[in-house]
Order: structure tokens, then sequence, then C-alpha cells
């Protein structure tokens, strides 16, 4: 029986740089991402002893694993300012839109260091922050 491959040599290897980026973001939160073989990559988050993680994903694209990887560590350091500051139950677009405008691009121009680190290109967004319908609990949670 012939073993399927979901991703190719080449993706695997830019997920690994795209993995190798985030690095500081899995010591900020419960979040680690391995390479899984011919599977591809896997990011498991939110570990609950004695149960394990409560959600994992896989990728097979580099470009995916980025974005991903990237809201992480936007919701991850938004909730930490939010924390820092004492703001409980607010958008992770508020507490973005609290921030002065040289803290706001110093978050956003974060996306370019981690895009050149993983040797990715985007499209930057300058001075907007687009958070869907997140939003932190007093509980850490995020809804």
């Amino acid at each position: 029986m012939e073993k399927k491959i979901y991703i190719t040599e080449e993706e695997r290897e830019k997920c690994q740089k795209v993995a190798d980026a985030f690095a500081d973001l899995y010591e900020m939160a419960d979040i680690v991402v391995f390479d899984v073989g011919r599977y591809g990559f896997v990011m498991l988050k939110f570990y609950t002893p004695p149960h394990g993680f409560e959600e994992d994903a896989t990728y097979t694209d580099s470009r995916s694993l980025f974005d991903a990887l990237w809201q992480e560590w936007l919701h991850t350091t938004l909730y930490l300012t939010a924390k820092e500051m004492q703001l409980d139950d607010i958008l992770y677009e508020e507490v973005f839109n609290c921030l002065s405008k040289e803290k706001q691009s110093a978050i956003i121009g974060r996306k370019s260091d981690f895009a050149q680190k993983a040797e990715i290109s985007f499209i930057a967004q300058i001075s907007t922050y687009n958070c869907n319908v997140a939003v932190i609990s007093a509980y850490g949670c995020v809804i």
C-alpha cells in the first residue's frame, strides 16, 4: 500500500521556516507547532492537563500557517496588553485602538519582521486591525 503524502518537500521546508519565525509565540501562549512528516505541520493550542490540547489544526501550506500564527501572535499580544492595562471584556480591536499610534505601528510592523524571518512575502495592512468578533473575557478566554 502506497502512503499518501500531503505536503511537498519544498512546502515542508517553507513551513519549517514559518514555524521557526514565530518561536517567541510559543513562550507567550500554550501553542506549539510540530512537523508531522508527510502530513504537514500541526498547531496545538490551549493545553489543559490531564486531557492535553484543546485545539489542533494541520497545515500543508506555508502561507496558511503564517496567517494562522500571525493571528495567534496578534491576539496573544493584545490579550497580554489588555491584561497589563487592566482592561476586561473588550474587543481586541478596542485594545488595539487604545494604544498609541507608535505602539500600533510597532505591533503591525512585527508582521513584516515575521515574514522576513520566514522568507515569505505579504501585503502590508497599514493602520488597521481586523479582529472579527473576538472578545477578551475577564477570565482570559476568547469568546
